[in-house]
């Protein structure tokens, strides 16, 4: 069986709005994952495979917002944000906040992107 490549890239921080929301768009429904790791707390795993309803960033309030079914998790003072995909398409998005701590959604299946939606959801 090949292995699958998986490359990770960082989002410019004038860049994580506009992806959120097509990203969204075409997330909704899908299952998730939502892992939340620490120095201070080790790895947790908040969300397991859930409906995913939406991630949004407002940039007012220097704040994400990643809704899944029956829970609201927020990420206050986002530093850097990292997606991960593969040939198949997105696979999980990473978010440093100012703590330190990271915030991982991994999709049970990758979204599929063509070309053109991936250069209109950076751009």
């Amino acid at each position: 069986m090949p292995v699958e490549s998986m490359s990770t890239r960082e989002l410019a921080r004038g860049e994580w709005r506009r992806y959120c929301d097509r990203v969204s768009k075409a997330l909704v429904g899908k299952r998730a994952e939502l892992e939340v790791v620490s120095l201070e707390l080790g790895d947790h795993i908040e969300a397991k495979w859930l409906p995913l309803l939406g991630v949004v960033y407002d940039p007012r309030a220097d704040i994400f917002e990643i809704a899944l079914e029956g829970i609201s998790h927020s990420i206050r003072e986002p530093r850097e944000v990292y997606v991960e995909e593969t040939p198949r398409g997105l696979v999980a998005l990473e978010i440093l906040a100012a703590d330190e701590t990271r915030q991982i959604l991994r999709l049970r299946e990758p979204l599929a992107w063509n070309q053109r939606q991936a250069q209109e959801a950076t751009s």
